[in-house]
């Protein structure tokens, strides 16, 4: 009788453990951190890149001494990997876009690549404690060489590659609800201000049909 009924009793605690149990694991499951984006997962793989290279570097360079001199040689360093094929000035396929047959020139990296990479190093290093105002990878010499790395594309490849323009109609429609809605009302006010209550009514329905202007403006 007893072992029979301690057996009972024990049956309900086993069976309350059951759902607690389940709700922490769930609950552990929800708090776990996100895995890190392909961008993210990207930068750090790029940033032990460079790591490397500065180890491997001969003589071995610190960060705290890397320049944006030893960031042009990474980047010269890694056109040995590179898959895009760029045209010497005495190829007959010089700024050729489809070249109808293959050819002795080199493969570099592509500008947009290290372009790029270049920004993510940059945000890299200040993510590991380095100064925006000492960033190599912001250096005037890494931005006047990606420019006439891709310069030199351009021409080799016969691609131009040219930035988009960002466009701000809402600054020209801004400009024209203030000339339509403030001209009005002062005038109305103006001519009304020997009048008492023909005055005031006068610039009330005024304002009304500056407001009514103002929006079909702005919806045009």
């Amino acid at each position: 009788m007893d072992s029979a009924s301690g057996a009972g009793a024990s049956d309900p605690n086993s069976g309350g453990e059951g759902p607690s149990a389940t709700r922490s694991a769930a609950a552990a499951e929800g708090s776990s951190p996100a895995p890190p984006s392909r961008y993210e997962s990207q930068k750090r793989r790029d940033w032990n890149t460079f790591l490397q290279y500065l180890k491997n570097h001969k003589p071995p360079l610190t960060l705290a001494r890397c320049s944006g001199a030893h960031v042009i040689e990474f980047l010269k360093y890694l056109d040995q990997f590179g898959k895009t094929k760029v045209h010497i000035t005495g190829c007959p396929y010089f700024g050729h876009p489809n070249p109808p047959a293959p050819c002795a020139c080199p493969l570099k990296q592509a500008w947009g690549s290290l372009d790029a990479l270049i920004g993510r190093l940059r945000a890299a290093y200040e993510e590991n404690g380095g100064r925006p105002e000492s960033n190599p990878f912001g250096a005037r010499a890494v931005r006047i060489y990606l420019r006439e790395v891709r310069e030199g594309q351009a021409k080799a490849r016969g691609i131009p590659y040219e930035k988009k323009k960002r466009k701000r109609p809402n600054a020209t429609a801004a400009t024209v609800v203030e000339n339509v809605s403030v001209a009005p009302v002062s005038q109305v006010a103006d001519a009304g201000g020997g009048g008492g209550g023909e005055g005031s009514a006068s610039t009330s329905s005024a304002a009304q049909t500056a407001t009514t202007t103002t929006a079909t403006t702005t919806t045009v």
